[in-house]
Order: structure tokens, then sequence, then C-alpha cells
């Protein structure tokens, strides 16, 4: 069994797995993310431990010589604002579904090199698309100042038909190929 898995268990005919890998972003300081490392959780155990990720952020200060508070905790099953776990189904394929559990959803995504680390909202989140567009914290994402493009009917989703952001006009622009 790899070190990095915590736990497996079956449910339901599946496999569930569990990551016992901490994630830390390194940050700039502009809260730029810089890129990502791994940390075995056991180098971010407290002194009674459990976990705490200001042991995690001096141990990456240490062996990185960076600021510790330029070290931020991400989650890999973060997206969106909601926390998914993976399963592993009888043929290897992997299913990704929404946990139960949405307490374990930490800081609206998973950090990527060039997303934005919003400390008033304690969330990361990626580029702006478009000048115009807003920022929602709830699912830390980026919509359109009128919401959602239309839905297309089966006719027009057949005929590949798609809607595309106009900046200029501030609306969704049908298009087919």
């Amino acid at each position: 069994m790899h070190k990095w898995i915590r736990r497996i268990w079956y449910s339901n005919n599946k496999v569930q797995i569990s990551i016992i890998m901490a994630h830390f972003a390194k940050i700039s300081e502009t809260n730029e993310v810089l890129t990502v490392l791994t940390l075995n959780n056991s180098d971010m155990l407290n002194a009674d431990g459990v976990e705490d990720e200001t042991v995690g952020q001096a141990y990456l200060e240490q062996h990185n010589n960076w600021p510790a508070n330029l070290w931020i905790q991400t989650s890999y099953n973060t997206s969106g604002g909601k926390h998914y776990t993976k399963t592993v189904n009888a043929d290897d394929s992997l299913t990704t579904v929404e946990s139960a559990d949405q307490s374990k959803a930490l800081r609206g995504n998973y950090a990527g090199i060039g997303y934005t680390w919003d400390e008033d909202n304690n969330l990361f989140y990626g580029k702006k698309p478009y000048a115009s567009w807003v920022l929602n914290t709830t699912t830390a994402s980026w919509h359109s100042p009128i919401g959602d493009a239309p839905e297309l009917t089966d006719e027009e989703n057949a005929a590949h038909t798609h809607y595309k952001w106009n900046e200029d006009a501030k609306s969704w622009d049908k298009t087919t190929p």
C-alpha cells in the first residue's frame, strides 16, 4: 500500500480511498500562487498529535526558505466551494462524487499556479476571464454580470451550438460551427 493512502474501505461494491498528503500553496507578497507542494501529514502534527496548519507552515519555511505566512494550506479535493471524494470502481476507473461532509471543503478551490489567494474571503480563485465578471465567493468562481448563458435546445446541442461571452456588449452570443 502507498504511504499516501490513509484508508481504504468498501462501500456499495466500490473502493473508496483517502489521501494523507497535505498540500500548501506558496504565495507571493501580492497573493499570487507561485507553486503548490505536498507535505506528509505527519510533518504538520502539533504537540498533541493533531494536524495544524501553522506547524506545516513552519516546516515549509524551515525546509524551503520562504516565510511561513506565505504558505497557505489548500485541498486537492475542493473545487467550486465544494469538497469531493474519489471512488475506485470495480473496473479500476475513478468516480468523483460530492462529499457528504461539506465541512471538509477548504478555501474554495485547490490552488493552482497563477491563482490568487484572497485572505479576506479565505479562498483561492483563478484568473478573472473578463473585466466585467464578478467573483462569487460562495463558489470561488467568476460569473458574468448577467448570469449564466441560456439553455440550448436539443437541436442546438446536436448542431454543436454554444454561447460565447461578448465583453463589449456584455451579453452571451450564440454561435454555431
